[in-house]
């Protein structure tokens, strides 16, 4: 009952998750991302975090067996090698059978099933990880936990997929970093389960420090174990030691296969206390797992530079993503690709404060570029913020109207922000480069930035040197939104150009396109996002 409790809660959460980041139903599986560990940390979610920490001190790494989509990810990986070696078990016995009938000499049988069998932790290699990937936070930013981090990786191959089963041209890095990911990531729970789990994902490592002293976990009752040894052959975490009839409950990952197995019922999940489980008396000397250990020491280490230095790679080879554009020249120019300009800052989006906060906090889960409905929203390919999301209006522009990735950001990296308060903050400032402009160079009468610019901050203006009105910005009015560098029809690059606010301010009232009244809000939105997020 509880593997069948167990299975079903997982699938909901797994589908959940994969909805939610291939943009369908946010306002249904939203939450879902808010319970992932470390999205909820860096959003400093204390109730999350609490309400894990509980969970997992009360019933151990439940976690990694419901809440975690890669967790689960592989155990559908291990589910679907068990299913095809007993279809193929089932194809060689009728086989045999019919080889038998037939009086002819029979073959050797094969065991198709994949049998699982303890395995010594590893624990050097496991904190080891999670050090480097803490001090890396602190010392050269996000790479390392940005690439180790289960959500982070699981959303980045669900976006991957999905854009390419759409038609997307994908970000090259992006698209490899997914790849050795899932390749990784297969290997690993093929040949070994839930290998990644309890060596390289720092997340794992830290629930397993709690998850060794947990109130309840999986014991032996020596008594009624007859050594069959079926529930450590079934045990995907390899943490089940039949000589000594002891459950490692550090890499247990709660998926309650062992007791379904165990003919005897010598296996139960029950109330130990806080005191940490001992192994009995060892059937083996411990010098048999010695070499092992070692080996799948260097195995998982190499594993581990692998998936690192394919995402390096891939940032410093890679340049930014190939997008397809929307194609919109007004009959004023030749219709090509734009490409993206040189900015003197970055942008980051409506609600994330500035650049240090944006990147501080994000996991590059790829969550908002797959809800961003403008196409804005694409991952960096810089090695300094690989992946995370940068902001870009080649393909649309981010309209006022539109909140989306601040609904669905896990880490508050986007912090919430309303319709009404977009129009009072800045995350940039338009610069018009005359050279480029149609107006200006007496080829058309444009004003296409003049007319579509939500808060006004652009007007037509005579100006000395030039027959045609050019455009001019009131910066003070300017929000960023890029609708003026998006439907400029200079091509490849625009004739207008929103460089990046490295700390968002407030704007002036705007003052409505053509010079209308318009909204008459005081540019609160800057002062109630920091109230929300508790600064000054």
């Amino acid at each position: 009952m509880l593997r069948k409790i167990r299975i079903i809660l997982a699938l909901v959460f797994l589908v959940g998750i994969t909805l939610l980041l291939v943009g369908i139903g946010r306002e249904w599986w939203g939450w879902m991302a808010s319970l992932q560990l470390l999205p909820s940390f860096l959003a400093l979610n204390l109730p999350v975090m609490l309400g894990i920490l509980i969970l997992t001190l009360i019933l151990g790494r439940l976690y990694c067996s419901v809440i975690c989509p890669m967790g689960v990810f592989q155990d559908v990986i291990i589910r679907l090698r068990r299913f095809i070696g007993e279809s193929l078990n089932r194809r060689q016995t009728s086989r045999m059978k019919r080889l038998k009938a037939e009086g002819r000499n029979l073959p050797k049988p094969v065991n198709h099933l994949k049998r699982f069998t303890f395995k010594p932790e590893h624990k050097v290699v496991r904190f080891v990880v999670l050090a480097l990937t803490v001090a890396s936070a602190f010392v050269t930013g996000q790479l390392l936990l940005t690439l180790l981090a289960p959500y982070s990786a699981y959303g980045r191959m669900v976006r991957s997929v999905a854009g390419l089963a759409e038609g997307d041209s994908m970000a090259p890095a992006l698209l490899i970093t997914a790849a050795v990911t899932f390749l990784l990531i297969f290997f690993l729970a093929w040949t070994r389960g839930r290998a990644y789990c309890n060596t390289i994902c720092p997340v794992g490592t830290a629930f397993s420090i709690f998850s060794r002293f947990s109130l309840f976990r999986l014991t032996i009752d020596e008594s009624k174990c007859v050594a069959c040894k079926r529930c450590g052959s079934r045990c995907k975490a390899s943490c089940i030691d039949m000589d000594r009839h002891y459950v490692d409950g550090s890499r247990c990952v709660l998926c309650f296969d062992c007791i379904d197995n165990c003919a005897e019922g010598a296996i139960r999940y029950r109330f130990v206390g806080f005191k940490p489980a001992l192994p009995g008396k060892a059937a083996t000397a411990q010098k048999s797992h010695e070499a092992p250990a070692d080996s799948g020491r260097r195995s998982f280490i190499a594993t581990g530079a692998t998936v690192i230095g394919a995402g390096a790679l891939a940032g410093s080879a890679l340049n930014a993503s190939a997008q397809v554009v929307k194609r919109l020249d007004g009959g004023l120019a030749d219709v090509i690709d734009k490409k993206s300009p040189e900015r003197r800052e970055r942008l980051v989006p409506f609600g994330s404060m500035s650049v240090k906060h944006f990147y501080d906090h994000c996991t590059a889960c790829q969550l908002c570029v797959s809800n961003c409905p403008n196409g804005v929203l694409r991952p960096s390919t810089d090695l300094e913020h690989f992946l995370q999301p940068q902001m870009g209006y080649e393909n649309g522009w981010c309209r006022p109207e539109c909140t989306a990735c601040s609904e669905v950001c896990p880490t508050d990296a986007i912090g919430p922000i309303r319709q009404d308060e977009k129009l009072t903050v800045s995350i940039g400032k338009a610069r018009v480069n005359l050279e480029l402009c149609f107006a200006a160079a007496d080829k058309e009468d444009c004003g296409n930035c003049a007319r579509h610019c939500p808060t006004g901050a652009i007007r037509m203006i005579r100006a000395d040197g030039y027959a045609r009105p050019v455009p001019a910005v009131a910066h003070n009015h300017c929000i960023g939104c890029g609708a003026c560098e998006f439907l400029c029809p200079s091509r490849p690059i625009s004739a207008i150009i929103v460089d990046g606010l490295s700390v968002h301010r407030e704007a002036a009232p705007h003052r409505g396109t053509h010079g209308g009244e318009g909204s008459q809000g005081e540019g609160r939105g800057v002062r109630q996002q920091r109230r929300r997020q508790g600064q000054n």
